[in-house]
Protein backbone atom coordinates (compact mmCIF):
# COMPACT_ATOMS: atom_id res chain seq x y z
CA UNK A 1 0.00 0.00 0.00
CA UNK A 2 2.87 2.38 0.83
CA UNK A 3 4.45 1.73 -2.56
CA UNK A 4 1.11 2.35 -4.26
CA UNK A 5 1.23 5.93 -2.98
CA UNK A 6 4.62 6.60 -4.56
CA UNK A 7 4.93 9.13 -7.36
CA UNK A 8 7.40 7.69 -9.85
CA UNK A 9 6.07 9.28 -13.02
CA UNK A 10 2.99 10.57 -14.80
CA UNK A 11 2.83 7.39 -16.85
CA UNK A 12 2.20 5.34 -13.70
CA UNK A 13 -0.71 7.53 -12.53
CA UNK A 14 -4.30 6.98 -13.58
CA UNK A 15 -6.44 9.87 -14.81
CA UNK A 16 -8.33 9.68 -11.50
CA UNK A 17 -5.05 9.91 -9.55
CA UNK A 18 -4.10 13.07 -11.43
CA UNK A 19 -7.53 14.66 -11.03
CA UNK A 20 -7.51 13.82 -7.32
CA UNK A 21 -4.07 15.38 -6.76
CA UNK A 22 -5.15 18.58 -8.52
CA UNK A 23 -8.30 18.72 -6.39
CA UNK A 24 -6.38 18.15 -3.14
CA UNK A 25 -3.90 20.89 -4.12
CA UNK A 26 -6.79 23.33 -4.54
CA UNK A 27 -7.65 22.80 -0.87
CA UNK A 28 -4.12 23.31 0.40
CA UNK A 29 -3.41 26.65 2.08
CA UNK A 30 0.31 27.39 1.90
CA UNK A 31 -0.01 30.27 4.37
CA UNK A 32 -1.61 28.34 7.21
CA UNK A 33 0.00 25.39 9.02
CA UNK A 34 -1.95 22.19 8.44
CA UNK A 35 -0.61 19.42 10.68
CA UNK A 36 -1.70 16.54 8.45
CA UNK A 37 1.81 15.09 8.63
CA UNK A 38 2.76 16.14 12.17
CA UNK A 39 5.58 13.93 13.45
CA UNK A 40 6.25 12.27 10.09
CA UNK A 41 9.81 12.04 8.74
CA UNK A 42 10.60 12.85 5.10
CA UNK A 43 14.06 12.64 3.54
CA UNK A 44 15.03 14.83 0.59
CA UNK A 45 17.69 12.83 -1.26
CA UNK A 46 19.22 15.04 -3.96
CA UNK A 47 22.01 13.79 -6.19
CA UNK A 48 21.68 16.93 -8.35
CA UNK A 49 21.56 20.61 -7.51
CA UNK A 50 18.08 22.08 -7.20
CA UNK A 51 16.47 25.24 -5.93
CA UNK A 52 12.78 25.35 -6.89
CA UNK A 53 11.96 21.67 -6.52
CA UNK A 54 13.93 21.02 -3.35
CA UNK A 55 12.80 24.15 -1.52
CA UNK A 56 9.15 23.73 -2.48
CA UNK A 57 9.12 20.10 -1.29
CA UNK A 58 10.74 21.23 1.96
CA UNK A 59 8.25 24.07 2.42
CA UNK A 60 5.34 21.77 1.54
CA UNK A 61 6.45 19.22 4.13
CA UNK A 62 6.90 21.82 6.84
CA UNK A 63 3.52 23.49 6.24
CA UNK A 64 2.04 20.01 6.74
CA UNK A 65 3.97 19.59 10.00
CA UNK A 66 6.50 17.01 8.84
CA UNK A 67 10.19 17.00 9.72
CA UNK A 68 12.55 17.02 6.73
CA UNK A 69 16.12 15.78 6.41
CA UNK A 70 18.19 16.95 3.44
CA UNK A 71 20.85 14.62 2.01
CA UNK A 72 23.19 16.04 -0.65
CA UNK A 73 25.31 13.73 -2.77
CA UNK A 74 28.34 15.95 -2.17
CA UNK A 75 28.03 16.04 1.61
CA UNK A 76 27.32 12.44 2.56
CA UNK A 77 28.61 8.89 2.24
CA UNK A 78 27.44 9.01 -1.38
CA UNK A 79 30.59 11.00 -2.11
CA UNK A 80 32.59 8.10 -0.68
CA UNK A 81 31.09 5.69 -3.17
CA UNK A 82 28.02 4.38 -1.34
CA UNK A 83 25.50 2.89 -3.74
CA UNK A 84 21.99 4.23 -4.26
CA UNK A 85 20.55 1.02 -2.82
CA UNK A 86 22.66 1.17 0.34
CA UNK A 87 21.82 4.85 0.81
CA UNK A 88 18.11 4.09 0.48
CA UNK A 89 18.27 1.15 2.89
CA UNK A 90 20.24 3.24 5.39
CA UNK A 91 17.72 6.07 5.33
CA UNK A 92 14.84 3.62 5.72
CA UNK A 93 16.58 1.98 8.68
CA UNK A 94 17.00 5.40 10.30
CA UNK A 95 13.25 5.94 10.20
CA UNK A 96 12.54 7.72 6.92
CA UNK A 97 8.83 7.34 6.14
CA UNK A 98 9.08 8.75 2.60
CA UNK A 99 11.94 9.74 0.32
CA UNK A 100 11.88 12.51 -2.27
CA UNK A 101 14.67 11.71 -4.73
CA UNK A 102 16.35 13.56 -7.58
CA UNK A 103 18.92 11.54 -9.50
CA UNK A 104 20.87 12.00 -12.76
CA UNK A 105 20.09 8.45 -13.92
CA UNK A 106 16.77 7.71 -15.62
CA UNK A 107 14.87 5.04 -13.69
CA UNK A 108 16.74 5.49 -10.39
CA UNK A 109 13.55 5.97 -8.30
CA UNK A 110 11.95 2.93 -9.96
CA UNK A 111 15.02 0.83 -9.12
CA UNK A 112 15.07 1.94 -5.49
CA UNK A 113 11.33 1.34 -5.08
CA UNK A 114 11.87 -2.35 -5.74
CA UNK A 115 13.78 -2.66 -2.45
CA UNK A 116 11.99 -0.21 -0.14
CA UNK A 117 8.59 -0.50 1.52
CA UNK A 118 8.05 3.27 1.86
CA UNK A 119 6.74 5.77 -0.71
CA UNK A 120 9.24 7.31 -3.12
CA UNK A 121 8.62 10.58 -4.91
CA UNK A 122 10.48 11.25 -8.12
CA UNK A 123 11.80 14.82 -8.12
CA UNK A 124 13.46 14.31 -11.50
CA UNK A 125 15.35 11.32 -12.87
CA UNK A 126 17.80 11.89 -15.69
CA UNK A 127 16.07 12.62 -18.99
CA UNK A 128 13.04 10.54 -17.99
CA UNK A 129 10.38 12.35 -15.93
CA UNK A 130 9.62 15.16 -13.49
CA UNK A 131 6.03 14.34 -12.44
CA UNK A 132 5.45 17.00 -9.79
CA UNK A 133 6.46 19.71 -12.28
CA UNK A 134 3.87 18.40 -14.75
CA UNK A 135 1.22 18.44 -12.03
CA UNK A 136 1.97 22.04 -11.06
CA UNK A 137 2.01 23.04 -14.74
CA UNK A 138 -1.41 21.46 -15.25
CA UNK A 139 -2.62 23.11 -12.03
CA UNK A 140 -1.45 26.52 -13.31
CA UNK A 141 -3.03 26.07 -16.74
CA UNK A 142 -6.32 24.94 -15.26
CA UNK A 143 -6.44 27.95 -12.95
CA UNK A 144 -6.08 30.30 -15.92
CA UNK A 145 -8.08 28.43 -18.54
CA UNK A 146 -10.54 26.47 -16.43
CA UNK A 147 -9.72 23.27 -18.30
CA UNK A 148 -6.98 21.24 -19.96
CA UNK A 149 -8.93 19.87 -22.91
CA UNK A 150 -9.13 21.57 -26.31
CA UNK A 151 -6.26 23.93 -25.57
CA UNK A 152 -3.43 24.51 -28.01
CA UNK A 153 -0.11 24.32 -26.19
CA UNK A 154 3.09 25.31 -28.00
CA UNK A 155 6.11 23.61 -26.39
CA UNK A 156 9.34 25.29 -27.48
CA UNK A 157 12.98 24.60 -26.66
CA UNK A 158 15.06 21.55 -25.74
CA UNK A 159 12.52 18.75 -25.73
CA UNK A 160 15.01 15.95 -26.37
CA UNK A 161 16.87 16.40 -23.07
CA UNK A 162 13.91 17.59 -20.98
CA UNK A 163 12.31 15.39 -18.33
CA UNK A 164 9.81 18.21 -17.80
CA UNK A 165 8.73 17.94 -21.44
CA UNK A 166 8.08 14.21 -21.14
CA UNK A 167 5.94 14.52 -18.03
CA UNK A 168 4.04 17.55 -19.33
CA UNK A 169 3.34 15.88 -22.66
CA UNK A 170 2.15 12.66 -21.02
CA UNK A 171 -0.22 14.53 -18.69
CA UNK A 172 -1.58 17.26 -20.94
CA UNK A 173 -2.15 15.06 -23.98
CA UNK A 174 -4.08 12.54 -21.85
CA UNK A 175 -6.47 15.30 -20.80
CA UNK A 176 -7.17 16.44 -24.35
CA UNK A 177 -4.71 19.27 -24.97
CA UNK A 178 -3.38 19.74 -28.51
CA UNK A 179 0.40 19.98 -28.26
CA UNK A 180 2.69 21.41 -30.95
CA UNK A 181 6.45 20.98 -30.52
CA UNK A 182 8.97 23.40 -31.97
CA UNK A 183 12.75 23.76 -31.93
CA UNK A 184 15.85 22.93 -33.96
CA UNK A 185 16.23 19.28 -35.08
CA UNK A 186 19.09 18.72 -32.64
CA UNK A 187 16.82 19.60 -29.69
CA UNK A 188 13.49 18.41 -31.08
CA UNK A 189 14.10 15.36 -33.28
CA UNK A 190 11.30 14.07 -35.48
CA UNK A 191 10.90 11.05 -33.21
CA UNK A 192 9.65 13.38 -30.44
CA UNK A 193 6.13 13.10 -31.86
CA UNK A 194 6.04 9.44 -30.70
CA UNK A 195 5.99 10.52 -27.03
CA UNK A 196 2.20 10.69 -27.02
CA UNK A 197 -0.70 10.42 -29.46
CA UNK A 198 -1.67 13.54 -31.36
CA UNK A 199 1.59 15.47 -31.08
CA UNK A 200 2.66 17.59 -34.02
CA UNK A 201 5.98 19.23 -34.79
CA UNK A 202 6.96 22.31 -36.74
CA UNK A 203 10.33 24.02 -37.15
CA UNK A 204 8.56 27.38 -37.40
CA UNK A 205 8.02 28.85 -33.93
CA UNK A 206 5.51 31.32 -35.38
CA UNK A 207 3.46 28.45 -36.75
CA UNK A 208 3.64 26.62 -33.41
CA UNK A 209 2.44 29.72 -31.57
CA UNK A 210 -0.36 30.57 -34.00
CA UNK A 211 -3.56 30.87 -31.90
CA UNK A 212 -1.86 29.13 -28.96
CA UNK A 213 -3.53 29.21 -25.55
CA UNK A 214 -0.30 28.36 -23.74
CA UNK A 215 3.32 29.02 -24.74
CA UNK A 216 5.48 26.64 -22.73
CA UNK A 217 9.22 27.21 -22.91
CA UNK A 218 11.85 24.68 -21.92
CA UNK A 219 15.36 25.38 -20.76
CA UNK A 220 18.05 25.50 -23.45
CA UNK A 221 21.61 25.25 -22.13
CA UNK A 222 24.12 27.40 -23.97
CA UNK A 223 26.86 24.83 -23.46
CA UNK A 224 24.64 22.16 -25.02
CA UNK A 225 24.09 24.35 -28.08
CA UNK A 226 27.85 24.70 -28.42
CA UNK A 227 28.35 20.96 -28.20
CA UNK A 228 25.86 20.52 -31.05
CA UNK A 229 27.49 23.30 -33.07
CA UNK A 230 24.39 25.45 -32.85
CA UNK A 231 25.07 29.16 -32.62
CA UNK A 232 23.30 31.02 -29.83
CA UNK A 233 22.63 33.82 -32.31
CA UNK A 234 20.86 31.39 -34.63
CA UNK A 235 18.68 30.08 -31.81
CA UNK A 236 17.80 33.62 -30.80
CA UNK A 237 16.89 34.56 -34.36
CA UNK A 238 14.69 31.51 -34.95
CA UNK A 239 13.23 30.58 -31.55
CA UNK A 240 13.53 33.37 -29.01
CA UNK A 241 10.11 34.43 -27.73
CA UNK A 242 9.61 38.16 -28.09
CA UNK A 243 6.59 40.46 -27.70
CA UNK A 244 6.31 40.49 -31.50
CA UNK A 245 6.13 36.69 -31.65
CA UNK A 246 3.60 36.62 -28.82
CA UNK A 247 1.18 38.57 -31.00
CA UNK A 248 0.44 35.46 -33.10
CA UNK A 249 -0.74 33.60 -30.00
CA UNK A 250 -4.17 34.25 -28.53
CA UNK A 251 -4.46 37.59 -26.70
CA UNK A 252 -5.03 35.77 -23.41
CA UNK A 253 -2.24 33.22 -23.96
CA UNK A 254 -0.03 32.53 -20.95
CA UNK A 255 3.74 32.05 -21.01
CA UNK A 256 5.23 29.28 -18.87
CA UNK A 257 8.76 28.12 -18.03
CA UNK A 258 9.88 25.54 -15.43
CA UNK A 259 13.05 27.54 -14.74
CA UNK A 260 15.73 28.53 -14.59
CA UNK A 261 15.08 30.88 -17.51
CA UNK A 262 17.89 31.93 -19.83
CA UNK A 263 16.90 35.52 -20.43
CA UNK A 264 18.12 37.08 -23.63
CA UNK A 265 18.22 33.72 -25.39
CA UNK A 266 15.05 31.70 -24.74
CA UNK A 267 12.93 34.80 -24.21
CA UNK A 268 13.27 38.53 -23.75
CA UNK A 269 12.88 40.37 -20.46
CA UNK A 270 9.70 41.95 -21.83
CA UNK A 271 8.12 38.50 -22.16
CA UNK A 272 9.57 37.03 -18.96
CA UNK A 273 8.28 39.94 -16.88
CA UNK A 274 5.23 40.78 -19.01
CA UNK A 275 1.55 40.45 -18.12
CA UNK A 276 1.19 37.10 -19.89
CA UNK A 277 4.01 35.45 -17.94
CA UNK A 278 2.94 33.07 -15.17
CA UNK A 279 6.44 31.83 -14.36
CA UNK A 280 6.47 33.05 -10.75
CA UNK A 281 2.97 31.66 -10.30
CA UNK A 282 4.23 28.26 -11.41
CA UNK A 283 6.86 28.40 -8.67
CA UNK A 284 4.22 29.35 -6.10
CA UNK A 285 1.90 26.55 -7.26
CA UNK A 286 4.67 24.03 -6.68
CA UNK A 287 4.06 24.22 -2.94
CA UNK A 288 0.34 23.22 -2.83
CA UNK A 289 0.92 20.55 -5.47
CA UNK A 290 3.78 19.06 -3.49
CA UNK A 291 1.72 19.29 -0.31
CA UNK A 292 -0.89 17.15 -2.09
CA UNK A 293 1.78 14.70 -3.30
CA UNK A 294 3.27 14.30 0.20
CA UNK A 295 -0.14 14.00 1.87
CA UNK A 296 -1.12 11.29 -0.62
CA UNK A 297 2.20 9.47 -0.15
CA UNK A 298 1.73 9.27 3.61
CA UNK A 299 -1.97 8.48 3.54
CA UNK A 300 -3.25 11.85 4.75
CA UNK A 301 -4.73 13.30 1.55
Amino acid sequence: MEKARSLLGIETLSDDDIASLLQVAERMDVNRPQPLLAGRRIVLLFYEASTRTRVSFEMAAKVLGATTYLVHATASSIEKGETLLDTGLTLRSMGAEAIVIRHPSSGAPHFLQRYLDIPLINAGDGMHEHPSQALLDAFTIKRHKGKLSDLKIAVIGDIFHSRVARSDIHLLSRFGARIVLSGPPELVPDIAVTLAPGLTLTRSVDEAMQAADVVMLLRVQKERLGGMHLAVEQYVAEYQITPERMRVAKPDAIVMHPGPMVRGMELTDAVADGPQSVVTEQVHNGVPIRMAVLARALGAA
